[in-house]
């Protein structure tokens, strides 16, 4: 039997801020080999650079260093972390005797193309077998779009769509409830890009308002599909889409980043001006409570209130700007060239050397706010209302008398992540507390 799967750890949250930290997390990139074609990552298969991956031994080293630094949450993404499943779950099954209780990855699906191929039953089951053995408590199925066809034809993956939908109940009947994935882009509707008419201007207030209405009835589409798959759960990665010259081995471009984990692109897919940001943002945080009784909605609407109010340039828009990305501080990226350990899998001019020393003695400030990784800012957001409790109750109270709906947008967040479960992945949504989650708070047309 694998481990029990736990649910929030309340005292080391607490324990956390009573030190003015969060629990800390870690990413650690696997491997960028992929076998999919994903025009929004430059670690798709025809892209060409030297591949790399970690040595199981390697990534066990770190693991022993994440645990005893105090880590709790771990990730392993790629590239394609499931190429190399053997590896994988020994690394899961490592940090869970290593005491680390919330291990996540994902995949890109492709051992679930080709649904009707004789040995499709035999390959799922495999993965289905191998990962319900483990302690993963949140494994994730990346989605590009409502239309399988743009789907499947993005990813490379003929059939993966209605795969999919064949292998999730035999998933659910292991005690696995898979997230759909989408990294928000054009095409999540279907074939008909979002904004690709207008050039990415919208110089009127009217044209400005055809591009929300755009976006929710594109968002709205992709929920209902994931939801018609049978998905449990659903996430969304925000937007990545650096310069050029902002990727591994080249100079830092105007943000002042310069990536060593290459799920990015400069395909005009995930291309958004950060006008288009704003209003995807905020047609989002729209869409979401219309679809939070039906599936667990991992995406904080708080998160997306910062990024709308801070205008996508952050810091430039009206209102407070975003808490800062704790980045570095309580979260970090190791790469899967060299296992180097970063602030973020963007920030690859910091390289913070020992994870134990990052983890225990951080010497990074709390002040980049240079992208949209929700990885990193999704917590950093939804947990800063704690930490500013505890070091700065007055500057709180005032700013929440002074904004009330910022209040009421966090407080629903923790409310709802409490009725989906805080969402483990390991057991099934409670549809009779998902049903009373009325659709409140909805906020008007970005102008």
């Amino acid at each position: 039997m694998p481990p029990e799967h736990p649910g929030p750890n309340w005292r080391a949250l607490l324990r956390a801020i009573g030190r003015n930290r969060t629990p800390c997390q870690l990413v650690i990139q696997f491997t960028d080999h992929c076998n999919a074609d994903c025009r929004q990552c430059g670690m798709r298969r025809s892209h060409s650079f030297p591949r790399s991956r970690l040595s199981l031994d390697r990534i066990k080293g770190l693991i022993d260093q994440a645990a005893a630094s105090g880590i709790q949450v771990l990730s392993f993404t790629g590239g394609e972390p499931l190429l190399f499943m053997d590896d994988l779950t020994a690394a899961i099954h490592h940090a869970s005797a290593a005491g680390i209780r919330y291990i996540r990855t994902g995949t890109n699906g492709f051992f679930l193309k080709n649904p009707q191929g004789p040995d499709f039953d035999h390959r799922v089951g495999r993965v289905i077998e191998a990962l319900a053995g483990t302690s993963l408590r949140n494994f994730w199925i990346s989605i590009d779009s409502a239309d399988p066809a743009v789907h499947e034809k993005n990813r490379g993956l003929p059939g993966v769509t209605a795969g999919m939908e064949k292998a999730l109940d035999r998933f659910h009947q292991a005690g696995l409830y898979p997230s759909a994935n989408v990294g928000l882009n054009r095409f999540i509707q279907g074939p008909h890009p979002l904004g690709m008419d207008n050039g990415g201007t919208y110089p009127s207030r009217q044209a400005r308002a055809a591009f929300a209405r755009d976006c929710r009835n594109a968002l709205r589409a992709f929920y209902r599909r994931v939801i018609d798959l049978g998905f449990t759960m659903v996430n969304a990665c925000y937007p990545m889409s650096l310069d050029a010259e902002e990727s591994p081995s080249r100079p830092a471009g105007a943000s002042g980043m310069n990536a060593v984990y290459e799920a990015t692109s400069t395909d005009a897919m995930v291309d958004f001006t950060p006008l288009e940001k704003t209003i995807l943002f905020q047609s989002l945080a729209d869409v979401l409570p219309e679809f939070r009784p039906r599936i667990r909605v991992f995406s904080p609407r708080s998160s997306l209130r910062a990024l709308v109010r801070s205008g996508s340039e952050w810091g430039s828009g009206a209102g407070r700007a975003a808490y800062p990305c704790r980045g570095g501080v309580d979260y970090f990226f190791i790469d899967a060239q060299k296992g180097r350990v970063f602030p973020c899998g963007y920030r690859g001019g910091e390289d913070l050397g020992s994870l134990v020393q990052a983890v225990r003695n951080p010497s990074v400030r709390l002040n980049c706010r240079r992208c949209e990784w929700e990885c990193f800012r999704d917590p950093s957001e939804w947990l800063g209302p704690l930490l500013e409790l505890k070091t700065a109750p007055w500057r709180l109270i005032r700013r929440w008398r002074k904004d009330p709906d910022d209040f009421k947008t966090w407080w629903e967040d923790w409310r709802y992540a409490r009725a989906a479960g805080f969402f483990n992945g390991r057991r099934p949504p409670e549809h009779r507390r998902l049903a009373k989650w009325a659709p409140t708070g909805l906020a008007a047309d970005p102008a």
